[in-house]
Formats: structure tokens, sequence, C-alpha cells
């Protein structure tokens, strides 16, 4: 598990998974490039990764935007020179069913959670060749499994699986491996963003005890340890996957 020499760019790396990916990857000597829209929390996972002599680009940024998401590219090109690993994390989540959801809940959703994903990885291909580097994309056990509730999250999570699998095969031939993890509920602020307050988030992570089958919500480190082996050369003969860190809820069903 050695990232010494390899340059990595993270998206959504403010909070979450994708600062604790940050800071795992630090620790195993990544250069890093980190993106999210928030500052003072960049900033802040930026100096923990510090704390392990890593000291990261921090290239601010919505990728919702395509203005944004092409700056941020050249501005990690402009840094490092080269990529190694893209790590496409930034996600969010918005409740909604096909009774009561809109258009646009359905476009910024889509916008975030794939088209960006489509976007950045398409001006960041040209160099993974160049390095026979890697992708990583971050999409949830939603992609594996239906629920109710977030209909554009489900579909756009289920597209990041898709997505996942068709650039695998494309850029095999070229030696770039693409893979994705799915986490079931993990503990971070995804759902407080979405919507939820205090109160119901508790009682959601209660309830998440029996919808998963090893009792218990994951952690963001548990999601960060997936992504840094699936970006590693551990992973060499690797691509194409859909990694449950989930505590087994893919696999259930009801009784």
């Amino acid at each position: 598990m050695n990232f010494a020499g390899k340059v990595v760019l993270i998206t959504g790396a403010s909070s979450g998974i994708g600062a604790a990916t940050a800071v795992k990857l630090a620790k195993y000597g990544a250069s890093l490039a980190l993106n999210g829209r928030n500052v003072d929390n960049l900033k802040k996972v930026a100096e923990d990764c510090n704390a392990v002599d890593a000291a990261p680009a921090v290239v601010v940024g919505d990728i919702s935007k395509e203005a944004d998401t092409e700056r941020i590219w050249q501005e990690t090109l402009q840094k490092y020179g080269k990529l190694d690993v893209l790590v496409n994390n930034a996600g969010i989540l918005e409740s909604g069913t096909i009774e009561n959801t809109s258009l646009e809940q359905y476009d910024r959703v889509m916008n975030t959670n794939l088209r960006a994903i489509y976007h950045l990885t398409m001006l960041a291909t040209p160099e993974l060749i160049k390095t026979k580097g890697n992708i990583v994309n971050v999409s949830s056990v939603n992609g594996i499994r239906s629920f109710p509730g977030v209909l554009a999250y489900n579909i756009s999570k289920m597209g990041v699986d898709q997505f996942t699998r068709c650039v695998a095969l494309e850029l095999a031939a070229k030696g770039v491996r693409a893979n994705c993890v799915n986490p079931g509920v993990t503990v971070t602020n995804l759902h407080k963003r979405g919507g939820m307050d205090e109160l119901a988030y508790q009682k959601f992570l209660e309830h998440s005890k029996s919808t998963h089958a090893l009792g218990r919500p994951g952690t963001t480190d548990e999601v960060a340890n997936a992504i840094a082996f699936l970006a590693s050369d551990l992973a060499s003969f690797t691509t194409g996957v859909s990694l449950a860190v989930d505590g087994g809820r893919h696999a259930m069903c009801p009784r």
C-alpha cells in the first residue's frame, strides 16, 4: 500500500469519505490534490494531511459546474504535471419520490453525482493512460439495490456503477483500471445536508442496526480503506468491480 510518487485527485475531499481518504492516502505517501466547495473544511483536511508529511494542493470548486471542473483539472495538472489516481467522491443526497420530486431536483442530483464524474473522468483519461493509472468512483449500496424515497439519488448511483464498468472495459487495453465502492449507511454529514434534522438522523442510525447484517452503520475510515486498496497496486488485477462496503446490506432481503 505504497503511493509514494503517485498523484491523486480526490473530489468532495472537504468532509466525510473524501476527507478520510485524503488523510489515509497522505499516510501512504501520495501527492494529493483536494477538491471541495467548503474552503474552511478543505483547508482543515489539508492541515490533517500536512500532519503526516504531505502537502496537498487545494483546488476549490463546484464540480456540478463545467467551468469549475475544467479549472480544477487544469490546476491539478499545472501543479503536478501528471495524474495516477482519480477518486470521484463528491456527491449529494436529496429525498423525493416519483409523486413529489421535480426535474430541478433530478438535474441537481444527476449533475453532481453522475454528469460531473463523466466530465472529470473524460478530462483526466489522457493523463491516466500515460501513467497507467486508475479510477475509483464512490457509488452506494443504492446503486446495487433499490430503496424508495430517494429516487434521483438511486438512479444516479446506478449510473455510477454502469459508468464504472463501461470505462473499465474501454480502458483496460490501455492499462487503466476503473472500480467503485458502494458504501452502506456511513456516518457522515451527507444525510443532514440532504434534509434530515438531528432527531431524524439519530433514528436513522438506530434503524441501520437492523438493515445492515453486521448490525451497525459504517465509518468513513472503513470506506477509505476500500478506496485505498482499489487505488493501490495491490488491486492490479481488479477492474470493473462494484465493491460493497455496507455491512452486508446489499445481500439482505426482508423476511
